[in-house]
């Protein structure tokens, strides 16, 4: 019943609305509510502030919530342990990655399934680094892909994986796809479709045309990188990518992927997960295939090159 009564919180806390609450654990609402009621009696403190609707969360409901999600993640993972003791791993891993990453977690899925079939993948792509640093926190997913260019929070532990660089997405046509390679400047003056400014990404490439001496004006701004390829093809336009794309989608027909000097720039991406013990019996099957896995390598020659 206790585990009830907290998933029933922590769901509260996350949808902030009772309906949505218990909708989401497929339960009536006022069952929810009852619930979360007698944990205030067992735990002799208000958690919820009431009015006509829901207000949020009193402090000692706020501090309740981080113990909840801690006790249901080591609840799931003990499962998930014995479960693996038992029969072999199974179960469901849940990946974030940031948007340019997200094309080369393949190379770690795919091992992973191959030395566990009975695991399924759930990778959500397009998230900034702060939401997965997030999730993982709230043990919401498992493992995140991100950029390692800063100190990571505590409470994680992180693996490198790879250097990210970049590629000159542009027409054959074009006369800066003529060389072998093209500078920050020059792509500067292209039409560009680059990914949106608030994305860290697309930070990570105005800083380097920053450093070149350069502005972008980009004609198009988009979160997706399959988006970043589909304006280069009409021939319009030309983008930035990171190499790991191409590894995805090749250099498609009409275009040339030419690598950018003036400055070259790369940037770390790694694996970060909780860096609690034992923590996800998931986690660590990802980090040990990580860690036997040369994503570095496979990702080293750009479909494209000269």
């Amino acid at each position: 019943m206790l585990f009830r009564q907290l998933e029933y919180l922590v769901a509260l806390a996350r949808e902030r609305h009772f309906a949505r609450a218990a909708q989401s654990c497929y339960v009536s609402q006022p069952a929810l509510s009852e619930a979360v009621r007698k944990l205030e009696e067992e735990l002799d403190v208000p958690l919820v502030r009431r009015g006509r609707s829901y207000e949020g969360l009193t402090p000692e409901g706020e501090r309740i919530v981080v113990w909840a999600q801690r006790i249901l993640a080591d609840r799931d993972a003990l499962k998930d342990e014995i479960g693996a003791l038992r029969t072999g791993l199974s179960g469901r891993i849940r990946i974030g990655t940031v948007p340019n990453a997200s094309g080369a977690v393949s190379l770690l899925t795919a091992p992973l399934c191959a030395a566990h079939p009975l695991v399924t993948v759930e990778v959500l792509a397009d998230l900034r680094s702060e939401e997965i640093l997030r999730r993982l926190r709230d043990f919401e997913i498992d493992a995140g892909l991100l950029y390692l260019d800063g100190q990571l929070p505590e409470g994680f532990s992180a693996l490198p994986l790879y250097e990210e660089r970049y590629v000159l997405l542009t027409g054959v046509a074009d006369r800066t796809a003529q060389g072998a390679t093209a500078t920050w400047a020059e792509a500067s003056r292209l039409p560009l479709c680059l990914l949106g400014g608030a994305m860290q990404g697309r930070r990570v490439l105005d800083e380097v045309f920053e450093e070149a001496g350069v502005r972008p004006s980009p004609r198009v701004e988009t979160d997706s990188v399959g988006a970043l390829f589909s304006h280069v093809r009409t021939g319009r336009w030309a983008s930035v990518v990171p190499h790991t794309w191409l590894q995805v989608f090749g250099v498609p027909h009409g275009m040339r992927a030419v690598p950018l000097v003036g400055p070259e720039r790369t940037v770390p991406v790694g694996l970060v997960v909780h860096a609690r013990e034992p923590g996800s019996v998931m986690a660590r099957a990802l980090t040990a295939v990580a860690r036997e896995t040369d994503v570095a390598a496979a990702l080293e020659r750009v479909p494209g090159d000269p």
